[in-house]
């Protein structure tokens, strides 16, 4: 299809790029940054890739005062012959298009996303670390720019598309966690904007998540809203379990982000002929199962991580381990899959890689 053209303003000032074996997460960005307008009447218009760098938002700006932004994480790969592959952008600018919706944003249009997406990593190639557990993350967002204060929907907002190269998510990398389970506070419920990745979604969660880190835990698992017994999601992915011969994950019900690595992985598991269930997991069913062994693995499944197994689980004053605390064979085949898929090394038979060159 013919794209709107992108006006590409490049950089006279390039950054000096960080030791890509030393990357943390999230913590350096590359030289330029697509941007994208939009007016009421106009529709999207006028894309720029130009340099990175701050820009002028008026103090009244709707984002500021009523929380109209939302976002997607996904990743670019430098392959082990020497390209350049997304792994389901299509997937990811959907699900944007899902959040837009719910958060009153207009859609943006997936094709010309995907393709601007393409345009800037090929701006920003020599950002895409090669070094092993290294890759370039990609944040799209949208915020609601029109300077008003009153409650509806903005008239004006922005499309950003930033890059950054990142090491592995958690420190420790593959080793299992320790996960606390929410009992104090909620994250979302059935009707809200769960299912969103809004922006809302992670401000709400900080509290949890900091109370975790004080207790020297590494995320939070989430409970349903309604009933407070049924476990969701962590904080940075989904979940699943290992629970006797089945392979299981929480239902999506509206108050849970339907995860492109959460469908990747049942949908890998299920080509291997593994049971895969998606159901309601009680704190009382997960905490017997570690108890008496048939709680074999946990771990969680998401873009920042891709897979994080978990060592125990915390609630209140009781703690149980997920077997003998050590990442488990299911969770490290998946990782390799998926890993090996993203970067190359393995065949991909669901045609989820996109080259970018």
């Amino acid at each position: 299809m013919a794209y709107a053209e992108i006006k590409i303003t490049t950089t006279q000032n390039k950054k000096i790029k960080p030791d890509e074996n030393k990357l943390s997460f999230g913590k350096y960005f590359t030289d330029h940054m697509f941007v994208m307008d939009y007016d009421e009447g106009l529709g999207w218009h006028d894309p720029v890739i130009l340099p990175y760098e701050p820009f002028a938002i008026d103090p009244a700006a709707m984002v500021f005062h009523y929380g109209q932004a939302v976002f997607e994480g996904m990743k670019a790969y430098r392959t082990v012959d020497g390209k350049i592959s997304l792994f389901r952008p299509e997937a990811n600018f959907k699900r944007l298009n899902d959040s837009n919706d719910r958060m009153c944003i207009p859609a943006i249009d997936e094709e010309f996303a995907i393709h601007a997406l393409k345009e800037l990593i090929k701006v920003d190639e020599d950002w895409i670390p090669t070094a092993p557990n290294t890759s370039l993350y990609i944040r799209p967002f949208i915020i609601a720019t029109e300077a008003a204060v009153g409650v509806h929907p903005s008239k004006s907002y922005k499309f950003f598309i930033i890059l950054s190269p990142v090491g592995p998510y958690y420190p420790s990398g593959l080793a299992p966690v320790d996960i606390l389970i929410e009992d104090d506070y909620v994250r979302a419920v059935r009707g809200g904007i769960g299912f969103a990745k809004a922006a809302a979604n992670y401000a709400i969660s900080l509290k949890g998540q900091q109370k975790a880190i004080q207790r020297g835990y590494a995320q939070v698992l989430w409970l349903d809203g309604i009933e407070r017994k049924y476990v969701e999601e962590v904080g940075t992915s989904n979940v699943f379990f290992v629970l006797g011969d089945e392979l299981v994950t929480p239902e999506l019900n509206g108050s849970i982000l339907p995860g492109i690595t959460r469908n990747s992985v049942m949908t890998i598991a299920k080509s291997w002929n593994l049971k895969v269930v998606e159901r309601k997991v009680s704190v009382d069913e997960l905490f017997a199962a570690a108890k008496d062994g048939t709680l074999k693995e946990a771990f969680g499944a998401g873009t920042a991580a891709v897979i994080s197994p978990v060592a125990n689980f915390i609630m209140g004053d009781e703690k149980v381990q997920v077997a003998d605390g050590k990442i488990g064979a299911l969770a490290q085949k998946l990782y390799d899959n998926l890993t090996g898929i993203q970067f190359g090394r393995v065949e991909d038979p669901f045609n989820w890689i996109q080259e970018v060159k």
